[in-house]
């Protein structure tokens, strides 16, 4: 029996009535299917990476298990984070596509209906480029794991610590507290410092007359006493090492350490390095870096190598020199009451 209800419109009792509620049912049934999917690779890819971070037994390995409880927890964040988009995803497609065909099974022509969703999408296309390219991005950097909150950042522009990761826009916080709001799709680089380790590199400065093999072996024992320190047991990855004399420059010579650290912890080591090497250093009698003018010859003094000084360089004993020497008597000799001296 049929029945015209619109002019657009036809419904046949009972045919179309089974025909729409066999695409209800199969639409369910794919939606339910396509979520159980992604719940799936969201738990398997969880699952995996905790198992990869717990693997390891040097200390390098345990340090960074255990600075990886916040990455484990960060990565199960954005892991359903995504999984949450796609189930939404899946929702609208399903969704769309199930309206589609009612509408056919209905008998309502869906050329002019495409036809002006396509006029549409090219409009939205063209205003909203940026919109999109900004939540396209956003979406890409959390499925990258680029960077998450709490990690240090240099995105350009405005480097800083990361407060919180959206889909169009990210938030950070620079040093001086300053707040910037940057949108994902401007983000062209990310220089991220917080991930895996970081590297303290410093540069020790001794006398240029100093014997560079002394040198050398005071740094290597006071890295020995800090690589055992327990203090610095959940910050060294590795013994830290030095590279040998890095520069020479008027009366400096520069040794260079370098020390593999757990993430963001460079700064304090770097200071606790250079400041038990200059107390070492000190106590091993090796100088500290020597002024310009403390390296001029003695024989330049006067203006021509060689020659004898002259002026107030003459009349001036050496540091060392015993004054005996110069006034020819050890004692002044004796004066009267008139200031005569007795001869």
């Amino acid at each position: 029996m049929m029945e015209t209800m619109t002019p657009h419109i036809t419904w046949n009792w009972p045919e179309t009535a089974i025909e729409l509620g066999v695409l209800v049912v199969v639409a369910l049934v794919i939606y339910r299917v396509i979520n159980h999917a992604i719940k799936v690779v969201v738990r398997t890819s969880v699952s995996r990476t905790e198992a990869r971070l717990a693997a390891g037994g040097s200390r390098a390995a345990r340090i960074l298990a255990g600075v990886a409880g916040i990455s484990k927890a960060r990565h199960r964040a954005r892991t359903e984070t995504l999984g949450s988009l796609l189930r939404s995803v899946n929702a609208v497609v399903v969704l769309v596509i199930t309206l589609m065909m009612i509408l056919r099974a209905l008998g309502i022509p869906l050329t002019p209906l495409l036809a002006s969703a396509g006029i549409g999408g090219v409009a939205l296309g063209f205003g909203a480029q940026s919109l999109v390219k900004d939540y396209l991005s956003g979406i890409f950097m959390i499925l990258e794991d680029q960077f998450g909150v709490g990690d240090i950042v240099d995105l350009g522009e405005a480097q800083g610590t990361i407060e919180e990761v959206g889909l169009r826009v990210t938030r950070l916080r620079d040093m001086s507290g300053q707040v910037w709001y940057v949108r994902n799709g401007e983000i062209l680089r990310v220089g991220n410092l917080s991930q895996g380790w970081s590297t303290a590199s410093v540069t020790v400065p001794v006398a240029v007359t100093s014997d560079p093999e002394k040198v050398l072996t005071v740094l290597t024992k006071v890295l020995a006493e800090i690589y055992a320190d327990p203090e610095f047991e959940t910050v060294l990855l590795d013994e830290p090492t030095v590279a040998g004399i890095d520069a020479i420059d008027g009366g400096t010579m520069s040794a260079k350490v370098f020390a593999k650290c757990a993430p963001n912890q460079h700064w304090g080591v770097q200071r606790e390095i250079l400041e038990r090497s200059m107390v070492a250093l000190r106590r091993a009698g090796i100088r500290a870096p020597l002024l310009a003018s403390a390296l001029v010859p003695e024989s330049s003094v006067g203006g021509t190598p060689g020659a004898a000084p002259t002026g107030s360089a003459a009349a001036m004993p050496p540091q060392d020199a015993d004054v005996t020497k110069i006034t020819g008597t050890s004692t002044p000799p004796p004066t009267t009451s008139g200031g005569e001296s007795n001869t």
